[in-house]
């Protein structure tokens, strides 16, 4: 049979007659759509083969299983590179499709650990796998394990969630950023004796805690000289962040450097420009974004430890790819670089 010379509505009619089935279940088959029998879908696969009734290209993409669903939860609200990292799922759609997999990232409320368990839950079982960004909560943590029981692998991200079930981690080792932002800001300031402030999304985010951890050991054991203000959260939002610098600046009217462990640097930037510090305080920061870069430009913001984005979501496949083919859970997946961007190297 000459396929060049056949409409594409006969050779669908043909394989129909053959593998004694309609026309849409044809239709669904070669699709690749739901609610037709895997028995029946072999059948029809084999009959168009037989007849070679579909250019090759199209026979191989039918014979292909069905795209493997992902879900990406982030966060909700001000943090730009959260959001960024939720805009690089669908744009990097034609970079994943080697892999066979459709993601789709969703924002949902980050620091309530019912409501993200239960976001968890539910995407968790539309999908295939779920990455996200987990809050260290035995809501979270359970909600997790329940996935896990139900074959469902879920992959945490920038933040990890110890002693769960959870597949893989894939982000930065948040001890050793906290540890580079102290080094910086000590360098920074001198050997003066002075105060530094940090600033959090919140210390439910491991992540965030670590970055603290990590921080406040490198000043005790470099920077003795440096009182550590005491920490304050601002859940990833800009006006938050920028009232809890206002705060601190007040309370501490020579204060010399923060370190914004979270997101939202706008917010900081903002209380710091507002009170004429923006030159004076040394201002360390997370995720290259529009807005931190304008501020690195600008010189409010002196350095920023970042991840990219790209990096992030490409690891995150690859893990559930590895988990659904058989292979090494962590083949393939290169560790993320911490780096550091200054004014002066910005990409």
């Amino acid at each position: 049979m000459d396929t060049k010379v056949l409409p594409a509505r006969r050779r669908v009619v043909d394989i129909a007659a053959a593998a004694g089935v309609s026309t849409a279940t044809v239709d669904r088959v070669l699709h690749r759509r739901a609610n037709v029998r895997p028995a029946t879908a072999q059948r029809v696969l084999k009959v168009a083969a037989e007849l070679q009734a579909l250019p090759e290209a199209d026979l191989l993409r039918a014979l292909q299983p069905p795209p493997m669903p992902l879900a990406f939860l982030l966060p909700a609200g001000t943090n730009r590179y959260l959001r960024m990292l939720g805009e690089t799922v669908d744009y990097m759609a034609d970079q994943l499709a080697p892999y066979n997999v459709r993601c789709r990232a969703f924002a949902i409320e980050g620091f309530n650990p019912a409501v993200l368990a239960q976001a968890l839950l539910q995407h968790g079982r539309r999908n295939a796998g779920v990455a996200f960004m987990p809050l260290d909560h035995p809501q979270v943590r359970e909600a997790v394990a329940t996935l896990a029981d139900e074959g469902i692998p879920v992959v945490t991200l920038v933040s990890d969630l110890p002693n769960s079930p959870r597949a893989a981690y894939v982000g930065l080792d948040n001890r050793a950023a906290g540890r580079t932002a102290a080094l910086l800001i000590g360098r920074f300031v001198g050997p003066r004796a002075a105060t530094v402030a940090l600033i959090a999304g919140s210390r439910s985010y491991r992540g965030h805690e670590e970055r603290e951890m990590g921080f406040l050991s490198l000043v005790e054991e470099m920077f003795p000289q440096l009182q550590v203000a005491g920490l304050r959260e601002g859940h990833d939002d800009a006006a938050t962040n920028e009232r809890q610098t206002r705060a601190l600046l007040e309370q501490y009217p020579q204060l010399a450097g923060i370190y914004n462990i979270g997101g939202a640097s706008d917010g900081v930037a903002r209380a710091l420009k507002a009170a004429g510090r923006d030159q004076k305080v040394v201002f360390i920061g997370h995720g290259l974004t529009p807005d931190t870069r304008a501020l690195l430009i600008d010189g409010t913001l002196d350095a920023v430890i970042t991840q990219t984005p790209h990096s992030v979501v490409g690891n995150a496949v690859r893990v559930f790819a590895n988990l659904r083919d058989g292979r090494d859970t962590l083949a393939g997946v290169e560790a993320l670089r911490l780096n550091i961007v200054l004014r002066e190297n910005l990409p």
